[in-house]
């Protein structure tokens, strides 16, 4: 049985794109650290999510949770672009709901996923710490 999904790929400014799949809450991101301050207000941005850090054939995998000032994932994306020691980075994946459905579990989940697959893929200098925690999904 074949099955139909429309992904749409959306160019929103130099740097900055935008995917959505049919019939899925899920939002891919990506953003050039140059246009963090100029999209600081929009809502993919405010919300819960995984985000990795691209750079020098490097990535750092992080999550940010919904915090009570609104932040979200940018406020954790500027944290690390003040961070003298994750200075490699120029751009940025995110993995968001368009609702911001994402709680503590799941992104506690993704991240540790996401890190043992960039681990074992070799492909990347993975630059996070320590083991992610699971998390109890």
């Amino acid at each position: 049985m074949l099955i139909k999904k429309t992904i749409q790929i959306s160019l929103i400014d130099e740097g900055v794109m935008k995917c959505t799949v049919d019939n899925w809450h899920g939002v891919a991101l990506k953003i050039s650290i140059s246009q963090l301050e100029k999209y600081k207000n929009r809502e993919e941005f405010k919300s819960s999510g995984v985000y990795f850090l691209f750079g020098e054939n490097k990535v750092y995998i992080g999550q940010a949770a919904n915090r009570k000032n609104g932040g979200g994932i940018l406020n954790r994306l500027s944290e690390h672009k003040r961070n003298a020691e994750k200075d490699y980075w120029d751009e940025a994946i995110i993995f968001t709901t368009v609702n911001n459905l994402l709680g503590l579990t799941e992104i506690s989940y993704l991240e540790n996923k996401f890190c043992k697959l960039a681990l074992g893929a070799k492909r990347y200098e993975v630059k996070n710490g320590n083991e992610p925690s699971i998390g109890n999904v």
